[in-house]
């Protein structure tokens, strides 16, 4: 696929990518459709990379890179790799949380070569704690999250959203944490270790929904489009009864203008 960037605005950036599947690809497009040059580094044996490479999955996650095979297994491999970080701005991973640590990439290892270097690892539950080993994948995190919990029409069971809201928050806050940290790193000089996860950004996307459950004493319930609590235009109500006797009035005030149909 021909490069057609947005904007050459990142084009002074160098980002290597080592992300597949949807939740890495979607971060670093982010930075490719605005110009920065990418390096999208594949492994030398099959792999899930989102689809086949000619297939509209594919050609959309990863628009407007660059491509290199290197085995990172492999001590000239990892050699070439780190080579390419002396003059990179960011590594993008979406490797379990110790698989960079095996291959001698971890941020540690990275800014003993570029101090400047900024490393943004992306994983299914992040990179400590009980979960840290296991893989993500949007559908778990919609479901532990509590995503699946309030989707879906009332009085049924629970449902997935219909697109990968947690792969692509995921990649989402993970390029917001670049962007922060290349602008923090005008002032210091130095590069960081951004961190997101899909458990994180699938809760993040509730956005109030788990802030009810303490202030009202009660979980959330699933609701369909404008039936949200704090939806806003609100739901229209459903007409109340009426009769030929007493009409209901409209407007202002409706509750004081009542009055009988008959004579007075």
């Amino acid at each position: 696929m021909p490069a057609i960037n947005a904007s050459p605005a990142l084009a002074k950036i160098r980002i290597l990518d080592l992300t597949r599947v949807r939740a890495g690809p979607t971060c670093v497009r982010q930075f490719a459709d605005f110009g920065a040059d990418v390096v999208k580094i594949e492994n030398t044996a099959p792999e899930d990379m989102g689809g086949p490479r000619d297939g509209p999955d594919f050609q959309n996650l990863h628009r407007n890179k660059r491509s290199i095979t290197l085995n990172l297994k492999s001590p000239q491999g990892k050699d070439i790799f780190m080579r390419l970080v002396k003059s990179a701005d960011v590594v993008v991973e979406n490797y379990r949380p110790d698989v960079k640590d095996r291959l001698g990439i971890d941020y540690q290892s990275l800014r003993k070569v570029n101090k400047r270097i900024i490393l943004a690892s992306i994983s299914g539950f992040g990179q400590d704690g009980p979960y840290r080993a296991r893989p993500g994948f949007d559908q778990i995190a919609q479901g532990l999250s509590g995503i699946m919990s309030v989707t879906g029409a009332p009085g049924e069971g629970p449902m997935r959203v219909g697109c990968a809201v947690a792969d692509v928050g995921g990649g989402l806050l993970a390029a917001l944490g670049i962007m922060t940290a290349l602008l923090e790193r005008e002032t210091s000089g130095e590069g960081q270790w951004v961190q997101s996860n899909l458990m994180q950004a699938a809760i993040q996307l509730l956005d109030s929904r788990p802030r009810a459950t303490p202030c009202r004493a009660k979980c959330p319930t699933r609701s369909v489009t404008t039936t949200r609590p704090a939806c806003r235009p609100r739901p229209t109500p459903p007409p109340m009864a009426t009769s030929t006797s007493r009409p209901q009035a409209t407007g202002c005030g409706a509750s004081s203008a009542r009055r009988s149909a008959g004579p007075s």
